[in-house]
């Protein structure tokens, strides 16, 4: 939001924030913000800090200045809207964190290791198999929960490996991202678009062989410097705890309420999961009425209490607080702190520069680009805060180049700074470094794709 409507409406003489000695820290205390996001793993500083204070200290210093010319009443409406914004987006990923956490306090993913380490496979099939399963799962699951699923099968089978781990990370990051790319529940970035109703629920399906040809093209360049050594044989025997399958269905069953929701009623789908998030309270309260069957033949009542209490410990309410709480207050700051620059008049000047001086698709793939240093959460939210008047075809391809460009470097997403956490010392910064211009071919040929096959869109 530009104060400019605001100007002419009140007729009041507020200097253009954009140049002004208040814009200006604006910008420097959000791009200092920033750099204490980035610095993350070196620092130890949980990135929802800094960029929580950054959002208060700025609208607080819009605050002053429009208060000087009593209009407090106009930045009150923008912070309410850009909190509105925020609510959706946090209550949406917030039932989805919670069924990912039912689910794997029901074994669901350690059962799927399981299944995968027993398979026997070579180190090129496995490297094969990971990067399908990344890119398959993560549509539905986001693409970090994905990325550290598959990382656990392959420390787990190549741990003896080094450059096996370290090119099936690369494999598993570049093809969550792009898995993640062409579902509205896959990123951030697409949940965002879709709930902003810019592009239908169906719609992202057209980027399904593009996001493919992202991933295809760099994995198989790498393939063949994969070694095909037999992997290390292990078997943990996990198995999935009662009632697993059943939330597996009402998370599928939460999906679709929230589609029918949003396409049918033109309600906002965070009502729709809101809703899927009882299915799953009803489900965690039959579990605990039926906790006994976990303990069959048990007859000292004490004892059999004293262990069903780890299984009453299926409540809903304990998923949602081990939600990650980190990454929902840092989409707060982030929302509000790209909602105080919107306001202050900076990106109606970038969406001037870059999407009508460069032009729509040159703007796009530079978002892309830009996504593999600054997170594409708060590229893309500049994006939609700008609404530039672009056709579907270019909403995709934004779409596609914030949710593919981040594989280009290891931190350009939450899936490459996590397992440089989880296969640290194996998976690094420079070891993806070496394979980004194979993955820059498949970010181009992906453009590409999309260019050829979506034309109609445009």
């Amino acid at each position: 939001m530009s104060p400019a409507p605001v100007l002419a409406a009140t007729g009041s003489a507020v200097p253009d924030l954009t140049t002004h000695p208040i814009g200006y820290a604006a910008i420097a205390i959000f791009v200092l913000a920033y750099l204490l996001v980035m610095a993350e793993e070196f620092t130890g500083l949980r990135k929802s800090k800094p960029v929580i204070l950054a959002a208060g200290v700025i609208w607080a210093m819009i605050a002053w200045i429009y208060a000087a010319d009593g209009m407090t009443h106009q930045v009150e409406q923008a912070v309410r809207h850009n909190l509105l914004e925020y609510a959706e987006l946090m209550l949406f990923l917030l039932v989805a964190m919670t069924y990912v956490n039912a689910m794997q306090e029901r074994q669901v993913f350690d059962a799927l290791r399981s299944w995968l380490l027993g398979r026997g496979l070579g180190l090129r099939k496995l490297f094969w198999l990971t990067g399908w399963l990344a890119f398959l799962i993560s549509p539905l699951a986001d693409n970090l929960t994905t990325a550290l699923l598959m990382c656990a099968v392959v420390m787990a089978v190549g741990g003896d490996n080094p450059r096996f781990i370290s090119l099936a990370c690369i494999n598993i990051v570049v093809a969550a991202n792009a898995g993640g790319a062409f579902s509205p529940f896959g990123d951030i970035t697409t949940l965002m678009v879709w709930q902003k109703g810019i592009v239908e629920f169906n719609t992202f399906f057209a980027l399904f062989v593009p996001a493919l040809v992202n991933f295809i093209v760099p994995a198989s360049l790498m393939h063949f410097a994969v070694p095909n050594d037999p992997p290390r044989i292990v078997d943990d025997g996990a198995t999935m705890k009662r009632g697993a399958r059943r939330i597996i269905v009402l998370f599928l069953l939460t999906i679709v309420t929230a589609v029918s929701f949003h396409n049918l009623l033109d309600i906002p789908p965070v009502i729709g999961m809101l809703t899927g998030l009882a299915y799953l309270q009803f489900m965690g309260f039959y579990l605990q009425k039926t906790a006994h069957r976990d303990y069959p033949g048990r007859v000292d009542n004490e004892d059999h209490e004293g262990q069903m209490g780890e299984v009453v410990a299926f409540d809903v309410f304990e998923k949602v607080a081990r939600a990650e709480w980190d990454t929902l207050l840092f989409f707060y700051g982030v929302v509000l702190c790209v909602g105080g620059l919107g306001f202050l008049g900076y990106l109606a000047l970038a969406s001037e520069v870059m999407y009508l001086q460069w032009g729509a698709t040159e703007a796009n793939i530079a978002v892309g680009l830009l996504s593999a240093v600054v997170d594409n959460i708060p590229v893309m939210l500049a994006v939609l805060t700008m609404q530039p008047d672009m056709p579907t075809g270019q909403w995709l391809l934004v779409t596609l180049t914030a949710g593919v460009g981040g594989s280009l470097l290891s931190v350009g997403s939450a899936a490459g700074v996590a397992l440089m956490g989880q296969a640290r010392g194996y998976y690094t910064f420079f070891s993806h470094l070496r394979w980004t211009p194979a993955i820059a071919l498949g970010y181009a040929a992906s453009v590409a794709t999309h260019s050829w096959i979506n034309a109609g869109y445009y």
